[in-house]
């Protein structure tokens, strides 16, 4: 079985109106005829209304081979921002940038 990626997934909803529900984006993959690994991945989303297509990229889960549509630039890029090819940006472990790592030092401060 071929693996799927999240262009695909993207690509294969495009012409829903959201907000949408689970079942009705597996609908929609359907009918555009996404590969079955599409269809998988979108079964695999939590049964939520989702208001955008960022919204169920957010959800879907893909295998960690599966391909991203990046170039080696932007998955050094990513690498370097601390996450992995695959994986969701919310559960990345990255620093906080300078000006917010110095804000909250000023709020430390100026609460002491």
């Amino acid at each position: 079985m071929a693996a799927t990626d999240m262009n695909e997934i993207l690509h294969a909803v495009r012409s829903v109106d959201f907000p949408a529900g689970k079942d009705d984006l597996v609908r929609a993959a359907k009918q555009a005829g996404a590969s079955e690994p599409a269809v998988k991945a979108l079964r695999g989303i939590p049964p939520e209304s989702y208001a955008n297509r960022t919204e169920v990229a957010r959800s879907v889960r893909l295998p960690g081979d599966a391909g991203l549509g990046l170039s080696p630039a932007q998955r050094a890029e990513q690498a370097r921002r601390g996450g992995r090819r695959g994986q969701a940006e919310q559960l990345r472990d990255v620093p906080k940038p300078p000006v917010e790592e110095e804000l909250d030092r000023e709020d430390r401060d100026r609460d002491r």
